[in-house]
């Protein structure tokens, strides 16, 4: 079992770090926010991860986690030290390396003289190709000349809601390192998981991550502008979906039209990787038109809205449910709802929403909402119900209720989670997303 450093909790450090405590290793993990450390080490999870929060309490009893704003306390023991720290996005559409960058001139300062086995020094965040070395830079003009450590990059591969189930069953583990000694090392702490392992040079791992999030958006903006061409031609895109989905090398998954991709990755991890395509003298051609369809996604679906409140939508009481960027996660970070009802306020809408977990954390992104106890308070008297988030709690809704509580029974479903026929039946005036 090994000694573990994990600089930043948020959703990749966090569960990175809780689950490798999970397996059986110590663990410390740092973070600069002092208040988010006192909550972790009450045992509280500061984010809303499906098993997290039961796990980090698991652990902490167990005396394999612990929390600390102390690089020092951290690193003292450390084998192997995992920068997860935020990687936001810059005006230019770049990733912003301050984080990181922060985290390796301090790794420098404080773990030389720690042992005389070379520090393992992971990349987790997601980074721009060459940040190891960078990484590996930064920490050698801190430290003395005799300190001994090596950069692997492994990317993180973990969906927000499902992120504790990914680590600790993935697809694939990605490490890359110039120093092929150290990615075998960094490979023994996931040996416990039995899945497959690349080891590859540093670049390539970075890129492994650009690539995977980018073909995923560039799969759900194929779907949305499949949808725009059913909507004119009579066809329906979810059973257009379903008919793809049968070929084996077409992955149907991600083929769920609806009002674009929202998130912490990929929006801007396809910015991210268009920006280093155009510094690299590339043409980031169809990167560039996944983004702009995602954005048309939200203008079209807002388009569908007012047509159907008659063209205008000044006054109008329009419910909205599902706030967070998908189900089963509180982030709100490039969600849908917020471009959506932004643009509903604009033209003078009024709007009431509700999400069953995202609600205290919609406060801080989306002003002039009125914020309901459930689906049924935001069908009150309103003139449209918008389904944004297809939580399963919206599915299983009593919706002769909903159309009784409503002012105009107008249904506006942007993740097309109802049956057509079956509300059109109960008396709404139903739209869906490529749907006739």
């Amino acid at each position: 079992m090994s000694q573990i450093a994990v600089i930043g909790t948020g959703y990749v450090g966090l569960v990175t770090g809780t689950c490798f405590s999970d397996l059986g290793n110590t663990v410390i993990c740092v973070d600069v926010v002092q208040e988010k450390v006192d909550r972790l080490k009450r045992g509280e999870s500061p984010i809303y991860e499906l098993g997290l929060e039961e796990m980090i309490q698991r652990n902490m009893k167990a005396g394999r986690l612990d929390f600390t704003t102390s690089y020092e306390d951290a690193l003292k023991d450390a084998e192997f030290v995992f920068i997860a720290v935020g990687t936001p996005e810059s005006p230019d559409g770049s990733a912003d390396m301050r984080y990181v960058e922060a985290a390796a001139r301090k790794i420098g300062q404080v773990a030389p003289g720690r042992s005389a086995e070379p520090l393992m020094i992971i990349n987790k965040s997601t980074v721009p190709i060459g940040t190891g070395d960078v990484v590996g830079e930064l920490v050698r003009k801190e430290a003395p000349a005799e300190f001994k450590f090596a950069v692997v990059s492994n990317p993180e591969f973990l969906r927000e809601g499902q992120a504790v189930l990914d680590f600790l069953h993935p697809d694939r583990v990605v490490l890359g390192s110039d120093d092929r000694w150290a990615a075998e090392r960094v490979r023994e702490l996931y040996e416990p998981l039995d899945s497959p392992i690349v080891v590859t040079n540093i670049r390539t791992a970075e890129m492994i991550k650009y690539a995977s999030n980018a073909i995923l958006a560039t799969y759900i903006s194929f779907i949305n502008e499949i949808a725009l061409i059913c909507e004119s031609l009579g066809a329906d895109v979810k059973e257009v979906a379903q008919g793809m989905g049968y070929d084996k090398r077409i992955n149907a998954q991600f083929l769920n039209a609806g009002v674009g991709f929202g998130g912490s990755c990929f929006p801007k991890d396809v910015k991210a990787l268009a920006h280093m395509a155009e510094n690299g003298y590339a043409r980031p051609q169809l990167l560039n038109a996944v983004l702009e369809i995602n954005q048309d996604a939200r203008r079209q679906f807002v388009n569908k809205v007012v047509k159907m409140l008659g063209g205008d939508v000044k006054g109008k009481r329009i419910g909205v449910l599902g706030l967070s960027f998908k189900p089963d996660t509180d982030d709100m970070r490039e969600s849908p709802s917020i471009e959506v009802i932004d643009m509903l306020r604009e033209k003078g809408a009024c709007v009431q929403a509700y999400d069953p977990v995202a609600m205290q954390a919609a406060r801080e992104w989306i002003e002039g909402v009125v914020y309901c106890a459930d689906a049924y308070e935001v069908a009150k008297d309103a003139d449209a119900l918008l389904l944004i988030t297809a939580w399963n709690e919206f599915k299983q809704l009593d919706m002769a209720r909903i159309r009784d509580l409503m002012r105009n029974p107008i249904l506006v479903d942007g993740r097309n989670v109802y049956d057509p026929k079956e509300v059109r039946e109960l008396g709404f005036t139903y739209a869906g997303v490529g749907r006739p």
